[in-house]
């Protein structure tokens, strides 16, 4: 077991020595004459423990407490006062000291106080450690994002989560529904039950019904054994039913009675078995307009859309794209092994510019994706997903004045004509006579590939 460590701070080296003697065999102890030995102490040993006296000759021994503090995760400390500097530990501890011990020092008394403050220590330590992981597993962890949009959805998911209320979540894939329905299980108040996900656009309709309420044996052909379906496998805990819109007219009608009952009956049953289960359904679709075209029942929808979380898509939330992307590319640069690298500013320009139709889901894909392509300081554009690289070149550079004129020789727009092609057009004429006919360092300019560029060329005939 690895022991506690102690750093003793005081500028008398015969005093030193005698507290490193007397506590050496109950922890690792380090020695400082100082504030500069102290403070490189309190870097490289990220001590549990500090003992420093007041007075360092000129220095202060506040100014150790103040370093210690700062530290991210900060040592207990005790001071060391004269009896006649009573006063000044007392202010000591009004910044942050644990404790003080008055001098000469009794080493008894000096032991039973490191030994408190080191309880002490590592019960905010374990504290923090279980609020850490508690956060981790929240839901809520998962769902970045700062905007008024993301803000709307996280109120809802607080205000609803300690209830029993049954939750629609609508929006389109990629946009984060399931972690939506698992930060509302984790915020539930009872978390260590189960959490069932079962996605009713994969199954066929007699079996998306027995994935749902089970089987008897023998109620179908195959049906070699009893099967316990998913909603009395989250009994007690919460199931997520996932494009609840693809689910046929029969089981529409089998949901709407656990809904209404709080049972179920397995296939091949008439048995009624209770259920305690909070449901929570998503769908990319709407049903409220699937019920005007009648292909979803009313009144199942009414059941369903208790609460309604409209999720929004990431183009409507640009703000958070940033923040994702950064979250992202951290996540893989562990997976893989490697260490973080930000995005170019001609990545990061197409990242925010870019619609994201996968939403999230595909600007995390598109993350690893530079993650594992990047050979460089930074993740550029070129390492980016293909679609990212093709997005529209950026505004062409502003003309200096004695440019407005028109000139048609040097390929320049006319006066009072907007031709999104010819600026195009001009802004790679530029961009090339810039950089003396390099595609490379032209593509650069335009903030595009390489590729994109020699496409652009062949499409628009510039002779280079």
């Amino acid at each position: 077991m690895k022991m506690p460590v102690l750093l003793i701070v005081d500028d008398e080296k015969p005093t030193r020595d005698a507290l490193r003697m007397g506590f050496q065999d109950d922890y690792e102890v380090y020695t400082a004459a100082n504030l500069s030995q102290a403070s490189a102490l309190l870097q490289e040993e990220s001590p549990d423990l500090v003992l420093t006296d007041l007075r360092l000759g000129g220095e202060s021994g506040m100014d150790v407490l103040k370093a210690a503090a700062s530290l991210p995760h900060p040592p207990q400390s005790i001071m060391m006062t004269a009896y006649g500097s009573v006063d000044a530990a007392v202010a000591a501890m009004k910044e942050g000291a644990y404790d003080f011990v008055t001098k000469p020092l009794n080493l008894d008394a000096v032991e039973l106080v490191l030994k408190r403050a080191l309880h002490t220590r590592n019960l905010e330590t374990a504290n923090q450690e279980l609020t850490t992981r508690i956060q981790a597993d929240s839901g809520l962890q998962k769902l970045l994002g700062r905007s008024a949009a993301m803000e709307h959805v996280f109120s809802i998911i607080r205000q609803v989560a300690p209830s029993k209320t049954t939750v629609l979540i609508e929006g389109e894939s990629g946009t984060g529904k399931e972690l939506v329905a698992q930060a509302i299980h984790s915020l539930s108040g009872r978390p260590e039950n189960k959490f069932v996900a079962v996605n009713c656009a994969a199954l066929s309709p007699q079996l998306l019904e027995s994935e749902l309420f089970g089987h008897e044996k023998g109620s179908f052909t195959g049906a070699g054994q009893r099967r316990i379906g998913r909603f009395e496998q989250a009994d007690g805990g919460t199931i997520f039913l996932d494009e609840i819109g693809e689910i046929d007219a029969g089981t529409q009608v089998r949901l709407l009675r656990v809904l209404s009952e709080r049972t179920i009956e397995r296939v091949g049953s008439n048995a009624s078995i209770p259920v305690n289960v909070r449901v929570i359904a998503a769908t990319n679709k709407s049903l409220k307009k699937l019920v005007q075209e009648g292909k979803f029942r009313e009144d199942l929808y009414f059941r369903l859309n208790v609460v309604h979380i409209q999720m929004p898509p990431l183009r409507e939330r640009r703000e958070d794209i940033p923040l994702l992307a950064t979250a992202f590319l951290k996540e893989f640069a562990r997976e893989n092994n490697k260490e973080f690298k930000p995005l170019s500013r001609d990545a990061l320009e197409a990242v925010r510019n870019y619609q994201w139709p996968g939403n999230v889901r595909e600007l995390r894909t598109a993350m690893e994706h530079g993650v594992v392509m990047s050979n460089s300081a930074s993740i550029g554009l070129h390492h980016l997903p293909p679609q990212l690289q093709d997005t529209s070149l950026e505004a062409a550079p502003q003309e200096r004045p004695e440019d407005n004129a028109p000139n048609t020789q040097k390929g320049l727009v006319p006066a009072g004509v907007l031709n999104l092609s010819l600026l195009e057009r001009n802004a790679i004429q530029q961009a090339l006579a810039q950089s003396n006919g390099n595609k490379t360092a032209a593509a650069h300019l335009l903030g595009i590939s390489r590729r994109t560029l020699q496409r652009k060329l062949q499409e628009s005939s510039i002779h280079e």
